[in-house]
């Protein structure tokens, strides 16, 4: 597949942030990675996921949310990675960095957030309805967004495991406060992180199709 993969800094507020921002031929959208708690770009998972998402003529921009000085620090503080505010504003400057970057500026953006990622993603698609036209949670908390779950205007997508009953509940409840389209998908047999053959791919497989259908060309 003919597409072009760098490795890129984004700037967020006083950090720069590493990112690698894949752009395939045609690319009909973006799709912004909001990996969860204690995981960075180099998740086995997400770039699972961007590959599959990059065969439905998406480019994917796999960011880290702390910089090397704040990831040392959360290895053993364990506070950052749970500061939704803060992964939510560096979401936002990076949906900002992908508005004016001449590789994706035409492109309509979408955000995919894992565990608390997934929250920090609804907050940044509610403060940027103008760029930010999709979401997909998986096996997340959305409703560490809070008051900003009712603000959001793009079409979202929950995913979760079957045999992750917490996080169902969680969000179940998070689905009753969107108002904007919004649908929650379980996963037949998979845990919270997805480890169960084919269960990964079925997460792709929704991803793919939600951001295809809800990305205007």
């Amino acid at each position: 597949m003919n597409q072009d993969t760098r490795t890129v800094q984004v700037r967020a507020g006083t950090v720069t942030l590493a990112g690698e921002l894949t752009v395939p031929g045609r690319a009909r959208g973006v799709v912004l990675f909001a990996h969860g708690s204690g995981s960075s770009r180099l998740s086995p998972r997400n770039q699972h996921v961007a590959q599959m998402l990059q065969r439905h003529a998406l480019a994917t921009l796999l960011i880290d949310l702390l910089s090397p000085e704040e990831e040392r620090i959360d290895a053993y503080s364990g506070h950052l990675r749970f500061d939704i505010p803060l992964l939510a504003s560096r979401l936002i400057d990076a949906t900002d960095w992908l508005a004016r970057d001449a590789r994706t500026m035409a492109l309509p953006i979408g955000c995919f957030g894992a565990s608390t990622g997934a929250a920090a993603a609804l907050i940044a698609a509610a403060e940027r309805p103008q760029h930010i036209g999709a979401v997909v949670s998986r096996g997340g908390r959305p409703d560490l967004a809070a008051d900003a779950l009712p603000r959001v205007k793009a079409p979202t997508l929950l995913i979760v495991g079957q045999r992750d009953d917490l996080v169902i509940e969680l969000n179940q409840a998070a689905l009753e406060r969107l108002r904007a389209e919004a649908r929650l998908e379980i996963v037949p047999g998979a845990t919270h992180l997805f480890e169960e053959p084919g269960a990964l791919d079925r997460v792709a497989e929704l991803a793919g199709a939600w951001f295809s259908r809800h990305l205007p060309r």
